[in-house]
């Protein structure tokens, strides 16, 4: 299966990764044991150790050590699994389509030598579903025989898709939403079973530090974090492309190689990073460390330099927006304090003289409540913004704009436009009793006599259950949707 199209890719010090990539476009198997060779077994206990040795983390955004996860799955001695998670539900991420499309053994030999390790029979990859990604896992598990044994489970591309407890729910058949409470995959996974859950990115990395040793393995990067890490590199860039680098390269060293340049700002980390001003992004080597020193997070690896031609408050909008339309809908912080963070990042860009205050209070006010990481991230994305662009800031507040058009710098996927939903009154029927601004308050208020009182704007996506509640229950049969 060699695909037509593949992502590019480019590299700053050795190819391990992304090795044979420059000569070939896809590694079949026998390319891949060429290149690679077959990674030792090792029991749990050494394979701990040797991620211990080089401190792995994991690559999907949280850094959590992989060695601690691994003796969390071990520790229950039962039957157990390993879930891949290469859902990359991110519009900016494309490291994950990278490695599946072009070097899915790699992924696929990591997985099975954690497996092995634990003795779990069952190793699960989600990708997104219908993508170039599933179908090249999917030929790679036919190549090696293996279909018996790992399942290639298709995942709906939505942003939340590739959180864990997300993850595992739809992997298991239960809806794509968070569970609301937390869930340790290492006590309850696939199946229910104890479950070994990390990145793509995370175990190709585990097959080369197999096949490597620890000390070759270290023989790049920094001594604190040595190896090397990928980047998805987008935004303004010219020549956007899946980056490996050591870690320890400078950041702008990374943009130069595909014809960037800071300009007003650079995401890093995605859209649940933080914005990095151009004059710290000079000074930043790529690691976790580094990336944290200059106030941002490295994440999944995504670098998006915006560029000097758009709107850098437009652009977090955009984003600002698409996030809070991601909400799964389960609690309060994402299913109203999102689009309220997204309406007063509007109010701000519009030059509102009230809207920063109260973008900061709504922005904090979300954070450490939600049922999964999504409100704290997009809390942190659009704050970050505020400590970025404060000159754009200033100009949107004297002008209501910076005079930059908003070109769509950040990638956000096109959404289908839904009919606008408006709450209206039957008159004739309405009595007064106020039950309807009890059950959504967001929506309506009551005047001097108690009767409903409601803006003419269309009835926020987020908010139509609630609306729809307020229908049902109004006692004269007044309330109605149009």
């Amino acid at each position: 299966m060699i695909p037509y199209r593949v992502p590019q890719v480019r590299r700053l010090g050795p190819a391990r990764l992304t090795a044979g990539l420059d000569t070939s476009r896809r590694m079949d198997l026998p390319a891949h044991r060429a290149m690679h060779g077959t990674a030792p077994k090792l029991d749990a206990r050494e394979l701990a150790e040797l991620a211990d040795a080089v401190d792995l983390r994991g690559r999907g955004g949280a850094a959590f050590p992989f060695a601690r996860k691994l003796r969390a799955v071990a520790a229950h001695r039962s039957e157990s699994a390993v879930l891949v998670n290469a859902a990359e539900g991110e519009p900016a991420s494309g490291k994950d389509t990278m490695l599946l499309t072009r070097t899915p053994h790699l992924v696929i030999e990591g997985a099975l030598l954690a497996a092995d390790a634990l003795g779990a029979r069952r190793v699960v990859v989600a990708v997104a579903e219908g993508g170039m990604g599933q179908a090249s896992v999917a030929a790679a598990v036919e190549e090696r025989g293996a279909a018996d044994r790992i399942r290639v489970a298709g995942i709906p591309e939505r942003f939340i898709s590739g959180e864990g407890g997300a993850l595992v729910r739809t992997v298991n058949g239960q809806g794509g939403g968070p569970p609301g409470r937390k869930v340790r995959t290492s006590d309850s996974g696939v199946d229910g079973l104890p479950t070994l859950l990390s990145n793509a990115e995370t175990f190709a990395q585990l097959a080369v530090l197999a096949t490597l040793g620890p000390e070759q393995y270290a023989d790049v990067g920094t001594p604190r974090e040595p190896g090397t890490v990928l980047l998805t590199v987008g935004g303004s860039a010219a020549a956007p492309a899946v980056v490996e680098v050591a870690t320890g390269t400078p950041l702008t060293a990374v943009l130069e190689a595909c014809r960037a340049s800071p300009g007003e700002g650079v995401l890093v980390g995605g859209y649940h990073g933080a914005w990095i001003h151009p004059d710290a992004a000079a000074a930043t080597p790529v690691s976790r460390q580094g990336v944290a020193d200059a106030g941002g997070r490295l994440g999944a690896g995504i670098v998006l330099p915006l560029g000097g031609e758009t709107c850098p408050l437009g652009e977090t909008l955009r984003v600002a927006r698409y996030l809070a339309a991601q909400s799964s809908g389960q609690c309060g912080p994402c299913r109203l304090g999102l689009p309220d963070v997204a309406r007063s990042l509007a109010d701000l860009v519009a030059g509102s003289a009230t809207a920063l205050d109260g973008l900061r209070r709504r922005a904090a006010g979300v954070r450490g409540r939600g049922a999964c990481s999504h409100p704290d991230g997009t809390s942190g994305f659009v704050l970050s913004a505020l400590s970025a662009f404060p000159d754009d800031i200033q100009e949107h507040l004297l002008r209501g704009t910076c005079g930059r058009p908003v070109l769509g710098v950040l990638p956000v996927p096109e959404r289908e436009p839904e009919p606008e939903v408006h709450l209206a009154v039957d008159w004739t029927r309405c009595q007064g009793h106020g039950l309807c601004a009890k059950l959504a308050p967001e929506l309506v208020h009551l005047d001097e006599n108690g009767y409903p009182v409601f803006g003419s704007e269309a009835v926020p996506s987020p908010l139509l259950r609630l609306a729809r509640r307020a229908v049902e229950m109004c006692p004269a049969l007044a309330l109605r949707m149009a």
